[in-house]
């Protein structure tokens, strides 16, 4: 579903899941309704002018950057919302990249085989957008007839990605591609700053783990347990809705863990994975891990249709859907280094070829074990007849490697090895 902050990271780097991750939605604007919240006398001009006249000073103090030009909102329709999605997934470059990530979810057995990516993500989007920041125009727009304690968060959240555009060219983020997992770091640092400080804002506080009652967990929770108000979004695959929520979640983790070692923002350094947005203390600050870079050479007899990276995250919920274990899935990413998968096509079929590079040997060594689990369960049945699977282990200059190959055949399985790839 990828960060803008146009809340819709259209046409971004993996436009299936990736590209709309941005969204900020119901999902986390209902979540973090509470009553800390506070209503303003109405001031000035323009639709909700009186949430941005009590909101902007409030996110100047937390983010401790000004606002350059005052913002701008203006109103839409949830038909109007549906065609600007519409419009977004229907641009050339959007089409292919939402046709090369539900190739490669479909072929790692993450979505299922019948399904449509782009009709059901517009359904998805649509459903829940409550509100949006657009880079291109410069202007929030608050969908008509919205909940009003819906309206106040979602507009104090966009309010913070109108001050970051102001500071960081987002436009520029939103249209990078080939990284997914980069490009999911940068927009976990993006939406989790705009959750925070709207949570910093609705509670009147620098702290909001001591502030609100339970704590962090609390917030974790709340988006969680309200997934049966989006019915779309409750039918989801799991990457769709674990992938929607990253950034908000574990976006917020990261600069509230950020916020609580350093002044200012990370914009000046900005994390390039999603290891470093889920183990900052060890793969951000101090010794910074950057991930190794994974390429495919050409592959005799084969046709390249799209490739991309799952990350540490991503190859966890790969995990996670096939062995239904967390710690296992934990476990089996936490030694990620780099990754690159190529979806290509033959004369017998459609197949992917996934590389992993790993820290250690007993890293791989972890992941190899897991990922031949997949394996048996997904070649046992109906639902593997006819797929052949292969997972193998080596080192590329020293450096662990797991490669995962499912093939139309065993000849195309076979003909596919680590040889083929290269790291930097």
């Amino acid at each position: 579903m990828a960060s803008d902050s146009r809340s819709l990271f259209i046409a971004s780097g993996k436009a299936s899941v990736g590209s709309f991750r941005s969204l900020h939605a119901a999902l986390v604007a209902a979540l973090l309704v509470v009553p800390a919240c506070r209503r303003a006398q109405d001031v000035g001009n323009g639709p909700y002018a009186d949430v941005v006249a009590t909101a902007v000073p409030a996110i100047e103090r937390a983010v401790r950057l000004k606002f350059k030009t005052p913002p701008r909102l203006e109103t839409r329709s949830k038909e109007q919302v549906r065609q600007f999605v519409l419009g977004e997934v229907q641009s050339p470059h959007a089409q292919q990249e939402i046709a090369g990530s539900e190739a490669a979810y479909k072929l790692l057995g993450m979505i299922p085989d019948t399904m449509h990516l782009q009709p059901f993500l517009v359904n998805l989007l649509s459903e829940q957008i409550v509100g949006y920041y657009d880079p291109k125009t410069k202007v929030l727009y608050v969908v008509t007839g919205s909940a009003k304690d819906l309206v106040q968060v979602t507009v104090t959240h966009e309010l913070v990605h109108a001050l970051q555009d102001q500071y960081v060219n987002l436009d520029s983020v939103q249209n990078a591609t080939g990284d997914n997992d980069r490009q999911t770091a940068a927009q976990a640092v993006f939406e989790g700053q705009a959750v925070y400080v709207q949570l910093q804002v609705m509670l009147g506080s620098g702290n909001v783990a001591v502030t609100m009652p339970g704590g962090w967990d609390r917030v974790r929770q709340m988006i969680r347990d309200n997934q049966a108000s989006m019915p779309i979004f409750a039918g989801a695959p799991l990457v769709m809705q674990e992938t929607l929520i990253f950034p908000y979640l574990s976006g917020a983790e990261f600069i509230k863990t950020y916020t609580d070692r350093e002044h200012g923002v990370p914009y000046q350094h900005m994390p390039v994975s999603t290891e470093q947005i889920l183990h900052p203390a060890t793969a951000y600050f101090g010794h910074e891990d950057m991930p190794l870079h994974v390429r495919f050479n050409a592959i005799p007899s084969i046709t390249h249709v799209y490739d991309n990276d799952l990350g540490e995250f991503e190859t966890r919920l790969f995990l996670y859907q096939h062995l239904d274990n967390q710690d296992d899935a934990t476990r089996g990413a936490a030694g990620w280094a780099g990754d690159r998968y190529e979806v290509f096509r033959t004369a017998t079929g459609e197949g992917i070829a996934w590389a992993t590079a790993w820290d250690s040997r007993s890293d791989a060594a972890d992941f190899y074990e897991l990922a031949r689990k997949v394996a048996d369960l997904r070649t046992k049945g109906e639902s593997g007849k006819g797929r052949v699977i292969r997972v193998t282990t080596s080192e590329i200059g020293g450096r662990p490697m797991v490669l995962y190959v499912d093939a139309p055949s065993a000849a195309v399985a076979d003909a596919i090895t680590l040889r083929a790839v290269q790291i930097q």
